[in-house]
């Protein structure tokens, strides 16, 4: 990705993935589970 856009892009792109994340399992009260790699 950091080929193709500007760094800070990134960032944010990143940052609003995990801030997601971290909002689903607190409204669910879920676990996480880390993604396993594809084969």
């Amino acid at each position: 990705m950091l080929t193709r856009k500007p760094p800070m892009l990134v960032r944010v792109a990143l940052a609003n993935k995990m801030a997601r994340i971290v909002w689903a399992l607190m409204a669910r009260g879920g676990a996480y589970q880390s993604p396993t790699a594809a084969a």
